[in-house]
């Protein structure tokens, strides 16, 4: 649709519009949703029957989503089966549509009276998305004030002194209401006693001034008015550690000046100062490093590459739903290694759920046809798909039906021959989809493989007795599956000299997290040497039964490519394995530093790493900006008390974490001033997390806030850092303002 459909469908969206939301067991819910006037938040109310318990418990201020955690609309078929919804996107005639979430929500099915209706919500949805993608930081930042003013405004669309208070509350700024009046009497231009949108901005800029930066800005701005090109040009070479010439330096006075006046006249205000150290060119991230930035020629084995554990659980490895969506959010969020675990079952069809277990069953075909729709939505390079053979040679028959007959032409079909050398490059392997899985000998129809089975490690009482009766120690491969197999075939690891004298550099084993522990302390550099020329992958032991973490620096630091995490997770090691795939266009790519991958070069990572490597990153924790209440608290129920945890991730001898003081009583605008030093040997492989906690002295402190990124993607000098959820939700305008120096 045109950009005016796209508004058109916009302003519809704001009226009140009657849905059935679909839920499990065929059961609909009767809905009403609307758009806010803030054009970000969707708020929906119960039907007066049939009200979904779970929504009917929701307060009515949680009875909303927001645009910005959407990550895919699309009109859908849906069929309901006994259990669950499943649901196809569809170009043709259809009431429904489908909303799939960044975070854990569940995929939201609406189905409306008309299917009008529906591709006007469709089409409204996506025109927002696309209008988020292009803000400026001047187009957020009205976008805020706008939030903020919607979300407390009265009937006449105004803030009274009673209103803006409940206002600053949720942004955690507390003053006292004889205060607000004061401010409202001042700024009240009509004399209406409340405050008006226009109004309330003039408020939010006075409320949001930060003496910190008024002095950074004095400091280069010589006559304390407005700084200069030449001025700004000083502040970013010195400061900012940036190579800055006069013509991109007026290019950012154009940029970030809000007062034509001053611009006009080529300068920069404080507020236009504040605005470009809150933007892209401003953060701690280096935002060229948002496209594909690195040699993508060099073999697959020199890369590290997101990947996930199960991908098909979307909870705990015991009694949770197995499901399709498990793969389409691990894509969605640039992974590139999935997880099958395929068994026999009914007429016929193979069924992927982890075995043993009591976890639910999603059929194999189902799974393979959302990896087709979804495989190279996020990024365009290779998707291994590892497959856990558990099936008769019956069914394997159908594996490999569904696998050439729905991912056709995009199945690799590079030959693995015994004069290879080294693995292809991601470039080479461009939209192409990569089966691993053991493989016959050559002119072998069908022989007795080992079953290397990682769902038969679980640590579970009920587990190992279900183990114990059904597992076989081999099982037969099917030639028609085995033929699949080319670039990435699964062997055993014995040992690093056995791996030396017969692997291949197609050749890639599976190696569980206790013995790799242990080769990493005393092998280190062996570790490293293999994986130069082989692929590893790093699975967790049995006993995380809840679905909990490894730590992935430990494997990254060995040249471990393939480190496996679920993505279903929400913890600091999700943070961290999302922090170091930020790069590189978040194509779930990113090179291995070079002594990591030159033969030439030996390197142990566990210790002795040379002096030429060692640098030092400071960093002043300056202050903190609108940060929010800790997630399961009332917002703004108290304000909070913020401390700032930063920690560096990467070779043994570099993890390391400090801590400021809290401050009490402020989420608005607490102030730190505290200094931190973080000797690094080897800064090419650390990775640096922000973590903003609330002090609690009875219990586990909350977070507030977080972001983790590379040491290699980290911008030097003032610096913003833009604070996410937990569960990676952006949290604007919450920040931390920091400066950095890495020497």
């Amino acid at each position: 649709m045109s950009k005016m459909d796209g508004e058109s469908c916009v302003s519809k969206m704001a009226v009140w519009c009657p849905m059935r939301k679909v839920r499990e067991g065929r059961k609909k819910y009767r809905r009403k949703y609307r758009l806010r006037k803030d054009m970000e938040t969707v708020e929906y109310t119960a039907g007066m029957q049939q009200k979904c318990r779970s929504c009917a418990k929701r307060p009515p201020e949680e009875q909303k989503f927001e645009i910005s955690n959407i990550v895919e609309v699309f009109l859908s078929k849906l069929t309901l089966l006994s259990s669950r919804v499943d649901r196809e996107s569809v170009a043709g005639s259809t009431k429904t549509f489908s909303i799939y979430f960044k975070d854990q929500t569940p995929v939201l099915d609406l189905e409306c009276s008309k299917e009008d209706t529906a591709r006007t919500w469709v089409h409204g949805i996506q025109h927002l998305m696309r209008t988020r993608r292009k803000e400026t930081i001047l187009d957020k930042r009205k976008r805020w004030i706008s939030e903020y003013f919607h979300s407390g405004k009265n009937a006449d669309d105004r803030l009274e002194s009673k209103e803006a208070k409940a206002v600053l509350t949720q942004m955690n700024l507390h003053i006292e209401e004889s205060q607000i009046d004061t401010v409202i009497q001042k700024l009240d231009a009509d004399q209406t006693g409340a405050l008006n949108l226009e109004e309330f901005t003039k408020f939010y800029n006075a409320m949001t001034s930060r003496e910190e930066i008024e002095q950074l800005f004095d400091k280069y701005a010589v006559d304390g008015e407005n700084m200069k090109v030449h001025e700004l040009m000083t502040f970013i070479s010195q400061e900012q550690k940036v190579t800055v010439d006069a013509k991109s330096c007026h290019q950012l006075l154009e940029k970030f000046e809000p007062s034509s006046e001053v611009n006009k006249n080529n300068l920069l205000s404080l507020e236009g100062f504040t605005l470009y150290l809150q933007s892209a060119e401003g953060d701690i991230f280096n935002h060229a490093h948002d496209q594909v930035y690195q040699d993508m020629t060099q073999p697959l084995s020199h890369y590290f590459i997101a990947s996930s554990h199960n991908t098909y659980l979307l909870e705990d490895q015991l009694r949770g739903p197995s499901s399709k969506e498990g793969y389409v959010r691990a894509l969605q969020k640039g992974c590139r290694f999935l997880e099958l675990d395929c068994w026999d079952g009914d007429d016929g069809e193979p069924v992927i759920y982890h075995g043993y277990t009591l976890t639910s069953k999603v059929l194999f075909r189902e799974v393979i046809e959302a990896i087709g729709r979804y495989a190279f939505k996020a990024s365009p390079y290779p998707v291994f798909l590892s497959l856990e053979n558990h099936c008769s040679v019956v069914q394997q028959r159908t594996l490999a039906d569904h696998l050439v007959n729905i991912l056709g032409d995009s199945l690799c079909k590079i030959p693995a021959t015994s004069d290879m050398t080294e693995l292809p490059s991601p470039k080479r392997l461009h939209g192409k989809i990569i089966v691993k899985n053991k493989k016959l000998k050559r002119n072998i129809a069908e022989d007795d493989v080992s079953d290397e089975d990682e769902a038969a490690e679980t640590e579970d009482t009920e587990v190992q007795e279900r183990v114990q009766k059904e597992k076989k120690k081999t099982i037969k491969l099917a030639k028609e599956l085995s033929d699949l197999v080319n670039i990435c075939e699964a062997v055993h690891f014995h040992s690093f000299e056995h791996s030396r004298e017969n692997d291949r550099p197609y050749n890639i084993s599976s190696i569980k997290e206790g013995k790799a522990n242990g080769l990493v302390e005393d092998q280190a550099a062996d570790f490293i040497d293999h994986t130069k020329r082989q692929l590893v992958k790093i699975y967790p032991s049995g006993g995380r039964v809840d679905s909990s973490n490894i730590d992935p620096h430990v494997y990254w630091a060995a040249g471990c490519q393939i480190v496996a995490l679920n993505y279903q997770t929400v913890c600091d090691q999700m943070d961290l394995n999302l922090g170091l795939f930020r790069q590189n266009g978040r194509c779930g790519y990113v090179l291995k530093p070079q002594p990591l991958r030159d033969e030439r070069l030996k390197l142990d990572t566990s210790k002795n790493i040379p002096e030429k490597y060692k640098k030092t990153l400071k960093i002043k924790v300056i202050s903190g900006f609108q940060l929010p209440t800790p997630e399961g608290e009332a917002s703004g129920s108290s304000a909070v008390d913020p401390y700032v945890k930063v920690e560096v991730y990467g070779v043994p001898a570099d993890c390391a974490e400090r801590e400021t003081d809290w401050v009490k009583n402020n989420g608005f605008h607490p102030v730190w001033n505290c200094d931190m030093s973080f000797p690094l040997t080897f800064p090419d492989l650390a990775l640096l997390r922000f973590e903003v906690k609330e002090h609690d002295r009875l219990s586990d402190s909350e977070t507030i806030g977080q972001f983790s990124l590379p040491v290699s993607s980290m911008q030097q000098g003032y610096r913003h850092v833009h604070l996410l959820s937990k569960d990676q939700g952006d949290l604007s305008p919450a920040a931390l303002f920091v400066h950095i120096s890495l020497q």
